[in-house]
Order: C-alpha cells, then structure tokens, then sequence
C-alpha cells in the first residue's frame, strides 16, 4: 500500500470516528434530557399529575361509585359526541364540494358545536352532582375532572374523553 493511500485511509478512518464521536455525545445528551422527563412525571406532588391517580387513591367504595357514576355519564354523552363528530365530517366534506356552500357548512358547523356542548354539559351536570354526594378530601380529588383539559392534562391528546380526543384528530384539517 502507498503512502498516499495509507494518508487518505487515515484522514477517512479520522473523519468517522468524528463523525461517530458526534453521534454517541448527541445520543447520551438526547437520554439525559428524556431520563430528567420521566422523572419530573414521577415526582410526586407534580401539579400534572392525573386526577384519576387522586381518584384511585380514594377508599375503595367511593372509588368504585365515582368511576361507575363517571362511566355512565359518558356513556349517556356519546350519542352527541358521535354527532358532533358525524356533522363535522360533513362540514368538511360540504366544504371540498363545488360548488361551495358556505351556509350548509356554518350549519354542520353550528350543529357540531351544539351537539358537543350538549355532551359536555351532561358530563359536567353529572360530575357536579356525583361532587355533591363526597366529602371535602374526596371532593379535592374528583374536582380536577372538571378542568377543560380533562383528566390526563395537556400531554397527550388534552385528556379530554375518547370521542371527544378522536373528533378532535378527525377535524382539523376542518379548522
């Protein structure tokens, strides 16, 4: 092998180690900020945590009838989460039409809204009145189901509940 080869292998053999010198620094910093993350979502008494890791540590009876008072609400407000989702599907489909209809689309728009209002209403009566029945240390626990951003908080889809969240990914491109 030449002298020249054996100079430009090395300035190669150099400019890879660089390169995979670069590459394992960037790795480590990028695990160290994802490890300090985690942590700060583990640290008790973070003002995220979830309301319902505050329900679950309610006694078991109450837990039991907050969950089950909490599922039935849902349960009766899909009907207009499912129709606020539907209408605003066809908002969207109306609004890719030729020729547009702006009206028909205010219209699905408005119908939309209600529908998810009306949903919303249900679940906060409901909520309200299950708050009604605890006492003040339960109460403390199951109040923060009320904020707009729902149980799970900003992180992952808003928390609000599943209709709700998926309506949320199916109509953006409508906004």
């Amino acid at each position: 092998m030449s002298a020249r080869a054996m100079k430009v292998g090395l300035i190669v053999l150099a400019v890879i180690n660089v390169f995979a010198l670069a590459a394992v620094a960037t790795m480590a910093v990028s695990l160290n900020r994802i490890e300090s993350r985690v942590e700060d979502q583990r640290r008790p008494g973070r003002s995220g945590n979830s309301p319902w890791e505050a329900v679950g540590a309610l006694p078991p009876e109450t837990q039991s009838r907050v969950r089950t008072t909490l599922r039935e609400s849902a349960l009766s407000a899909r009907p207009d989460f499912e129709e606020a989702r539907t209408a605003r599907k066809a908002a969207l489909s109306r609004a890719l039409e030729t020729p547009y209809d702006g009206e028909a689309v205010r219209t699905l728009l408005a119908t939309s809204r209600e529908a998810e209002l009306r949903g919303r209403a249900r679940i906060e009566d409901d909520t309200t009145a299950l708050l009604a029945t605890l006492n003040p240390e339960e109460r403390a626990a199951v109040a923060p189901l009320l904020s707009r951003h729902g149980p799970r908080g900003r992180g992952r889809g808003g928390g609000r509940d599943r209709g709700e969240r998926s309506e949320r990914r199916e109509a953006a491109p409508a906004e």
